[in-house]
């Protein structure tokens, strides 16, 4: 079975998130003042060939640990979908 894995990645909420920071001051220049706390993250897609969707949440779960998220510093979450 094919599965489609959409992951999120985000900066822990206890760290500063320069880039968020960065874009929030930005919308208030543009004339946006009531967005605020802006938090910027990584938004991975990718396909995953296994023989059921719990094996494929295994395998998924494992690239997030071992590649796709740093813990030390984020948080991730993901979604599977069949194709």
């Amino acid at each position: 079975m094919k599965f489609r894995a959409e992951i999120d990645v985000m900066p822990l909420k206890a760290l500063l998130d320069p880039q968020g920071k960065a874009v929030t001051g930005s919308m208030k220049n543009l004339g946006l003042p009531e967005i605020e706390n802006v938090r910027i993250g990584k938004h991975i897609t990718l396909e995953i060939e296994a023989d059921s969707k719990d094996i494929a949440n295994t395998k998924v779960d494992e690239a997030c640990k071992k590649l796709l998220a740093n813990q030390i510093m984020e948080s991730y979450e993901f979604e599977l979908f069949e194709n």
